[in-house]
């Protein structure tokens, strides 16, 4: 099987040894995403629900560059700090996965890496017919 590595441009992909996603078949993995706009803007400061949607575009976007969708995610885990607003999240995830409806993991973590970081989403899709 070939495997496809998709970066986003960012240093510390060679710093830490990591891709944005990877394709090996007809699987893509996405790398837990942040609302970075960048290497160091991080958006919605604040607004778990804006951070969200900021995280699943950025997500759609690593995926087609994979030849995925939304579609084809079969799973997501979202890891949210303490005090993010949870509700605000899963709408969110609802408004992008309501018809498509991946096995989903919500859950809280002491911390993520990064001042202003209230959610952080990864994805697993499977390209049907690939």
């Amino acid at each position: 099987m070939k495997r496809q590595n998709i970066s986003s441009g960012t240093a510390y992909e060679a710093i830490a040894g990591y891709s944005r996603a990877v394709r090996l078949g007809n699987l893509v993995h996405v790398s837990g995403t942040t609302a970075t706009d960048g290497a160091t803007e991080v958006v919605g400061i604040g607004d778990s629900g804006a951070q969200t949607e900021f995280i699943i575009k950025k997500i759609e976007k690593a995926l087609q560059q994979a030849g995925a969708e939304l579609s084809d995610v079969v799973r997501t885990r979202v890891y949210l700090v303490p005090g993010a607003d949870w509700e605000a999240v899963a709408a969110m995830h609802g408004k992008y996965f309501a018809d498509i409806r991946p096995a989903n993991t919500l859950l809280y973590v002491q911390a993520l890496v990064g001042d202003g970081y209230l959610v952080e989403i990864e994805a697993e899709a499977v390209i049907a017919g690939a």
